[in-house]
């Protein structure tokens, strides 16, 4: 089964954790076979919330809340239950200063 893993920082600890811990990390679930995907995020200045009502857009600057910890990134992995994620996601680097929200992929019925 598919478990996203939204890593949840405090700007200010983004660089309390090496960028090559998290490579290692990656390489890790791709070598016992649970990695699908992984990537970090650029600043939380950088993003712009796009939201549609009624047919019309608006953009803003920023992201969509407010918050102490903002989204800096997040690891795709394929896990047998979510057991097993929650076991993974203590492994990834930023769960010592921030925080892993482990999540169930929905397949969407057609």
């Amino acid at each position: 089964m598919k478990y996203l893993c939204l890593v949840y920082l405090d700007e200010q600890n983004l660089h309390s954790i090496r960028d090559s811990e998290c490579k290692a990390c990656g390489d890790a679930l791709r070598q016992n076979g649970h990695h699908l995907a992984a990537e970090a995020l650029q600043p939380i200045h950088t993003a712009t919330t796009v939201r549609v009502r009624n047919g019309r857009m608006s953009v803003t600057d920023g992201p969509f809340a407010e918050t102490k910890e903002q989204l800096a990134g997040f690891y795709l992995v394929d896990a047998r239950d979510l057991n097993e994620a929650i076991q993974l996601a203590a492994k990834i680097p930023p769960a010592r200063v921030g925080s892993i929200e482990v999540r169930p992929v929905r397949e969407l019925s057609v």
